[in-house]
């Protein structure tokens, strides 16, 4: 396996690899890892495991590795050096060196010892040596996250000899164990270690918050504590009195800063507070805080305060400190120690006493990058231990907040993004990873190309498709006609169960005239044959009945060629016909595209076959029915990320959601899948992958920008949820008193920022608005009309029918007003 993560990350992944497979499988396996990958070493096996075998979870990860590392090499070889540095592994005699082989006796001798006391400091620093310094754990949980949300692609490739870099690992695997049997058993493996895991957590700093502060609640919590939110303003004299009693000394434009009127004229006047100096800064402070600020800053009080306010006050430095610790949010020393103009080493003293008291703590709080001065950036900060209780406690509501249900607006957001829609990645390895995503759901064969695995694959060609299918890596199945030149295509790969889960006949109904019965004994005779070998006695009834059993689901072919051709059929003939009027010899007429050649029509080339006996080498044969469940509830999982009873239902799953909801409880209960309410309105029965949980919730807020994100999807995509998933929006206004938009072939749909905006009708002779007119959206949902002239999907667009409302936009956008109607040419 090659990544260009670097060894920190490549050597706890390989850990926990071979972690798991001990634990599930009972297997010992073999693995080594340097910057530019892992080998490990499997049993002998007919089939390479699957790429998802080396993919964690990425909550499990730090178990999993924190388990395996205790019993590593590495552990022992840290441990000793560790050992000999602390002393604990004395020389015989002093001046010599100790053998090499006598220090690890010695240091698995002192193991054998140590592992009895979880709490032993060379145990435990070995420990937080080999996960903080040696791996980088963080790293490789965030890769694991980034895999499950698909934000990383891992790519499988079969190759005759190894790349410059997997030679490389191949020789260092070579070289490592071909003496593993002379290395000592305490480099081979260290014995069980009982670790006492609440002070490994201190030395891992797991304790840190960093990771949970939320930064806009923690921004919003110090505009509270000092009183610059408008809520908590001063309003009156006695207010801002209280503002200098909790927050201590102002400057003029602070203390105006927080209140409604400027109020110091009439504190100084009423003799509440009293102007002083402190840290070269003219403030004003409470007339009972002048022998506080006197004693503990050396502050020089003017006359005429009280004497019952001058008074000495012991700890005043310490009471200055804890009442700027209360108003503010995690802080470094230098910070009051600025504010108070006092050396750093004075507060510090005074902060460690107050940790000591338990008043303050010490640890990671403030965002790294929080862009809050240098308490982001990393280092350990102190903070109030009320503050820090109300800041965990705004933080986890956020979070709560976060696992709330999205709109389903969201949704349409997140499944473009889930289904690779837009992705720059190209050739026939993501067209393999595309098919794998959309087996088994019925697409027609007119849109499949050009909308769906175009919008997928960057430069998409029909060529790739046709390698797939020639060398067997997929097989289409027909799943019903729509009209005479176009029908529902089914794709499945290889191996895949799911192509017993189709039905075998669309509707429920089968052809059966004398034609259709001579084709299927044919080819359950001869098998795969070519058109000519069907010995076809009219060869337009032959056809004709050929592609009956077709759509009906029984029949299939090597290529996808011909259904290519029967698409594109009606057009070309059309073209042929006034080729045929125009020219040609005198006594015979130029042939049509399409009619009849030496190998059949364009319509039935390639070999053809039984779909029964495509799906028994496709699946096996004698699939258990379970197994064909797991695979279809596996799938859908897969196409849909967040899976909702309307999402089954709109893809006409034999069975509807009853058919697979005991698998995906199944799964639930095994912990592969989440179970919850992620999206509002689409019911409680909603199962989704880790995930796709996660970057379901990253859509939950419109995307910012000055252009509203747009895409123009087929109807029919798998990826546009409207329709299937999410009801369609209602129709605004409309000629002609059209009803609500439906998934036709050749028609689509704009969306933008998910919302459905407009609907495009059949060879875009119509636009259907699905929004209220506003002025906000009207012109980017026109302007996006021109990504079907970008890609290729049509040649012009010529609107005939249209909302009067749309007009302006639609000038605006450059469409030409023509007597057909609105027209723009690529």
């Amino acid at each position: 396996m090659l990544s260009p993560f670097g060894a920190r990350v490549h050597a706890p992944w390989a850990l926990a690899l071979e972690s798991r497979v001990r634990d599930r499988l009972g297997l010992e396996v073999q693995a080594i890892w340097d910057d530019d990958g892992i080998v490990v070493r499997l049993p002998e096996a007919d089939d390479s495991p699957p790429v998802d075998a080396v993919i964690l979870d990425p909550d499990e990860v730090e178990d999993l590795v924190v388990e395996a590392v205790g019993q590593s090499a590495l552990f022992a070889a840290r441990f000793r050096e560790n050992a000999a540095r602390a002393l604990l592994l004395p020389r015989r005699r002093p001046g010599s060196r100790t053998p090499l082989w006598q220090m690890r006796q010695k240091a698995a001798d002192l193991l054998a010892v140590a592992s009895r006391y979880g709490s032993f400091p060379i145990l435990l620093e070995t420990y937080r040596e080999c996960l903080r310094d040696v791996f980088d754990l963080p790293a490789l949980q965030s890769l694991m996250a980034d895999i499950a949300a698909r934000r990383v692609r891992v790519v499988s490739v079969d190759t005759a000899a190894p790349s410059p870099f997997a030679s490389s690992l191949a020789f260092r695997y070579v070289s490592n164990f071909m003496y593993e049997g002379d290395s000592p058993v305490a480099e081979r493996r260290a014995q069980a270690l009982t670790l006492d895991r609440h002070m490994l957590a201190e030395l891992l700093g797991a304790d840190e918050l960093r990771e949970l502060i939320d930064p806009a609640a923690l921004a919003a919590l110090e505009a509270e504590l000092q009183a610059l939110d408008e809520r908590r303003w001063a309003r009156t004299v006695d207010a801002a009195s209280d503002l200098l009693r909790r927050l201590g000394d102002l400057s003029v434009d602070e203390l105006r800063a927080r209140s409604v009127a400027d109020f110091s004229e009439a504190l100084v006047r009423e003799r509440r507070a009293v102007p002083v100096r402190v840290a070269g800064e003219e403030r004003l402070i409470l007339a009972e805080d002048a022998g506080r600020y006197r004693d503990g800053l050396g502050v020089a009080i003017p006359g005429g305060v009280p004497e019952a306010f001058l008074e000495p006050v012991p700890a005043a430095l310490e009471q200055l400190v804890r009442r700027w610790a209360r108003t503010h949010g995690p802080f470094l020393a230098a910070e009051p120690a600025a504010r108070l103009g006092v050396a750093v080493e004075r507060v510090e003293e005074v902060l460690a006493g107050l940790e000591r008291d338990e008043t303050l703590v010490r640890g990671g709080f403030r965002p790294v990058g929080s862009g809050a001065g240098p308490a982001g950036d990393g280092e350990r900060e102190w903070c109030d231990a009320h503050v820090l209780r109300l800041l965990r406690q705004r933080s986890l509501a956020v979070l709560r907040r976060e696992v709330e249900p999205v709109e389903a607006v969201c949704l349409a957001r997140f499944l473009p993004a889930w289904q690779g829609v837009g992705s720059d990645a190209r050739g026939i390895d993501r067209l393999f990873e595309v098919v794998s995503q959309l087996q088994g759901v019925a697409v027609p064969a007119s849109v499949l190309e050009r909308d769906v695995l175009a919008a997928r694959v960057r430069d998409y060609s029909p060529r790739l498709l046709d390698e797939l299918c020639a060398g067997g890596e997929v097989v289409w199945v027909g799943a019903g006609p729509l009209g005479r030149d176009d029908g529902k295509v089914l794709l499945y790969l290889r191996g895949s169960p799911l192509a017993l889960a189709a039905p075998a006949a669309p509707g429920g109904e089968r052809p059966s005239e004398p034609e259709h019965e001579r084709l299927r004994e044919v080819l359950a005779t001869r098998g795969a044959a070519f058109f000519r070998d069907l010995e076809p006695a009219d060869d337009r009834t032959t056809l004709d009945a050929l592609w009956d059993l077709v759509w009906a689901g029984e029949v299939t072919n090597d290529s996808f060629a011909p259904v290519r051709a029967l698409s594109a059929r009606k057009r070309s003939a059309a073209g042929a016909g006034r080729g045929a009027r125009t020219g040609g010899s005198a006594g015979r007429p130029r042939p049509r595209l399409g009619t009849l050649t030496a190998m059949g029509p364009p319509t039935a080339q390639g070999r053809w076959s039984l779909v029964a006996g495509a799906r028994s080498s496709v699946a096996g044969a004698g699939a258990d029915p379970t197994v064909v469940a797991h695979a279809l509830a596996g799938a859908l999982l897969e196409r849909h990320g967040v899976l909702t009873r309307e999402a089954v239902r709109g893809e006409g799953v034999s069975g509807g959601f009853a058919a697979v909801y005991p698998v995906l409880r199944a799964m639930e209960d095994a912990g592969r899948i989440r179970r919850g309410y992620f999206v509002t309105g689409l019911g409680g029965a909603q199962f989704a992958l880790p995930g796709a949980v996660d970057r379901l919730r990253q859509y939950r807020e419109p995307a910012s920008g000055d252009r509203t994100p747009a895409s123009v999807l087929a109807a029919t995509d798998p990826a546009n949820p409207y329709g299937v998933a999410l009801p369609w929006p209602e129709v605004v206004g409309g000629p002609g008193g059209r009803g609500r938009p439906a998934r036709t072939a050749g028609a689509y749909v704009v969306l933008l920022d998910g919302a459905a905006s407009l609907y495009v009708e059949r060879r875009a002779r119509g636009l259907v608005a699905l929004r209220p007119f506003d002025g906000t959206w009207e012109l980017d949902a026109v302007v996006a009309l021109d990504q079907l002239l970008d890609s290729g999907r049509l040649a012009r667009v010529v609107v005939e029918r249209v909302d009067v409302e749309l007009h302006r936009y639609l000038k605006e956008a450059h469409f030409v007003p023509t007597p057909r109607g609105w027209a723009r040419y690529r």
